[in-house]
């Protein structure tokens, strides 16, 4: 490792411990390679030259870490994202979820909310809705308002409504938003049954006991370390017989509780608590 490269990764690394201390966001056990990529960028856009600049403005500009916090947050999301685990999510999770009284969901990293809104689509078209509750959860305060607003470009519908079908809908997706102009408004009803709320996978703890966790495509920038925390986490909230569901990159394998699951599905990642 050269003079320069070591020099960085000091930098990274009293640039990252102090929004943790002062502002309680640990993205400290993020994987290096991608939280380097993306601190330069910031750097580039903030129109400064080093990451020790960065952590002067970070620390002391409030605007400039609500910039740094979205930057560093992955929002890459789509409706009915990887069609197929819906599909299975609804030959495998609901005819389980039907056996219960009522039901909590964790979405954990909800991002900008269109999970939050695929999932409300699929357990009403499966008749459970209104016997759950659903926490969408993100770190993120900015993201976690516009998936509360529920508004997203109309060129992006014709993407979304073929995952809808893909995913095994069973009526017309545009019956679920509302066009105006460029933009379209997702059915507020949809959010009847949802509570978003502000958590970081990083640091806080278990907050209920839930029927069903989603947490896709989120643990993929996180180091083993921080992926084992979450995993234990998950674990904890879980009721026996919970489902979890993870990104078709991310897997139980050589996790801790690796054995405390079943897998329902041999292509998706979808588990039930058993131990």
């Amino acid at each position: 490792m050269n003079d320069f490269s070591r020099l960085e990764e000091i930098e990274i690394y009293l640039l990252l411990e102090g929004i943790y201390r002062q502002f309680g966001f640990d993205f400290r056990n993020y994987a290096l390679a991608s939280l380097r990529r993306r601190i330069w960028s910031v750097v580039r856009d903030e129109k400064l030259n080093t990451i020790s600049a960065l952590q002067e403005k970070v620390l002391h500009d409030p605007a400039c870490l609500e910039r740094f916090l979205l930057a560093l947050s992955v929002h890459v999301s789509a409706m009915f994202r990887d069609p197929n685990f819906f599909r299975t999510f609804r030959t495998k999770a609901v005819p389980l979820l039907r056996t219960y009284p009522y039901i909590r969901i964790w979405l954990a990293g909800c991002s900008t909310g269109e999970e939050v809104y695929s999932m409300a689509i699929l357990l009403e078209e499966e008749g459970l809705y209104k016997r759950c509750r659903i926490y969408a959860s993100d770190m993120n305060e900015a993201v976690l308002k516009a998936a509360k607003a529920g508004i997203y470009p109309l060129h992006l519908m014709r993407g979304y409504t073929a995952n809808y079908i893909r995913a095994g809908g069973t009526r017309s997706f545009s019956e679920y938003y509302t066009a105006a102009y460029d933009n379209v408004l997702m059915r507020p009803s949809l959010v009847d049954q949802v509570v978003f709320c502000q958590h970081n996978l990083a640091t806080d703890e278990s907050f209920n006991e839930f029927n069903v966790i989603l947490c896709r495509n989120v643990m993929i920038y996180f180091d083993k370390t921080l992926q084992g925390r979450v995993h234990q986490l998950f674990y904890e909230s879980l009721v026996n017989f919970g489902l979890l569901g993870l990104g078709d990159k991310e897997s139980l394998h050589l996790t801790a509780h690796e054995h405390s699951y079943e897998q329902l599905s041999d292509e998706e990642k979808l588990y039930r608590r058993i131990a």
